[in-house]
């Protein structure tokens, strides 16, 4: 497909890296475990590992971009401090530090020669006992690094994605702590991707159990309703989005109005523009919820002014700022 310039604005353009999110692994690669490198196929944990049985493991995933200037990665700090509040949610003591983990993730895209792609840190109980009981099990940490795509398709940052309401809700207040990034909060993400992709949608937005507005599968939800920039509040079982922080700094600078506020869901209908926010899917469009157009049907002119600022401090066309960027 012919790209346009108005098209290249994306990590897909500022790596000139080929595939979309479905890109394989390099099984040639190496992931760091609990302190040493070793081979892709070799990074194995025992069946009888307490994350696999109990859904017991904690996770960030970011994004590298390679820009003229280098390899950058993206709020590096900040995703390892959100890793670090999330075990201390689910009483995991992560035996190494902060500063620690954020030289582990550097020296896994050195390890792997990665110009852009996707970090996955992730803490789990390991290998020792089974039962609901976490304490006798180990607390072991890795860190991947793949190249990966643009998450919801090439075409979705320009064009925007069609999604519907999900049937299924966000986790009760009280039930799993949504402030925690763990992997079992994210089988009720994968109820709402699922029932999105069979009925031909791109992705599901979940409501909380007040019927509210909540988040997608894996992105916070941002509006735009006449002319301010509205999203869901934590109250509203949301993740306490890295790329959700890094938009309302920039709404904030481009003059653009941001509340924090419970939303209903018609509200989404009447909005003059709604798109995702997230590490993987960046900042995504959407033209139409229920077959319901939004706006214009395509990407709105605020969103593309926040994806312009956004992309062009990633691609080092406009000044680091707020040193969002540590680069390899």
């Amino acid at each position: 497909m012919r790209r346009t310039a108005e098209s290249n604005i994306g990590s897909e353009e500022i790596s000139n890296d080929k595939g979309d999110f479905m890109s394989p692994f390099n099984e040639n690669g190496k992931v760091w475990m609990n302190g040493s490198l070793v081979p892709w196929k070799d990074a194995n944990i025992h069946i009888a590992s307490h994350a696999v049985h109990y859904g017991s493991s904690l996770f960030e995933g970011f994004r590298a971009y390679r820009n003229p200037k280098g390899t950058a990665i993206l709020c590096l700090q900040d995703h390892i401090h959100r890793l670090f509040n999330s075990c201390k949610i689910y009483r995991m003591e992560i035996p190494y530090t902060e500063e620690d983990l954020c030289r582990a993730v550097v020296e896994t895209v050195k390890a792997n020669d990665l110009k852009s792609g996707y970090i996955r840190p992730l803490v789990y109980r390991g290998y020792n006992s089974l039962g609901v009981n976490p304490f006798p099990n180990p607390v072991d940490c890795a860190v991947l690094a793949w190249e990966w795509g643009q998450y919801l398709g090439e075409e979705a940052l320009r064009e925007g994605v069609d999604v519907k309401i999900s049937t299924w809700q966000r986790m009760a207040p009280n039930t799993f702590p949504a402030l925690a990034k763990a992997g079992a909060n994210y089988m009720n993400s994968q109820l709402i991707k699922m029932e999105a992709t069979l009925e031909g949608y791109v992705e599901g937005i979940a409501l909380n159990v007040c019927g509210h507005v909540s988040e997608g599968s894996g992105e916070n939800l941002f509006i735009l309703h006449d002319g301010v920039l509205r999203t869901p509040p934590l109250s509203s079982s949301v993740l306490l989005g890295i790329t959700r922080k890094c938009i309302i700094k920039i709404a904030g600078e481009l003059g653009v109005p941001v509340v924090e506020e419970t939303i209903p869901r018609e509200m989404l209908y009447i909005a003059d523009e709604v798109f995702f926010s997230g590490s993987a899917a960046e900042i995504t469009p959407i033209r139409a919820i229920d077959k319901i157009e939004i706006g214009s049907g395509k990407r709105g002119p605020v969103t593309k002014k926040i994806q312009d600022e956004y992309f062009g401090i990633l691609r080092a066309e406009k000044t680091d700022r707020h040193n969002w960027l540590t680069y390899i």
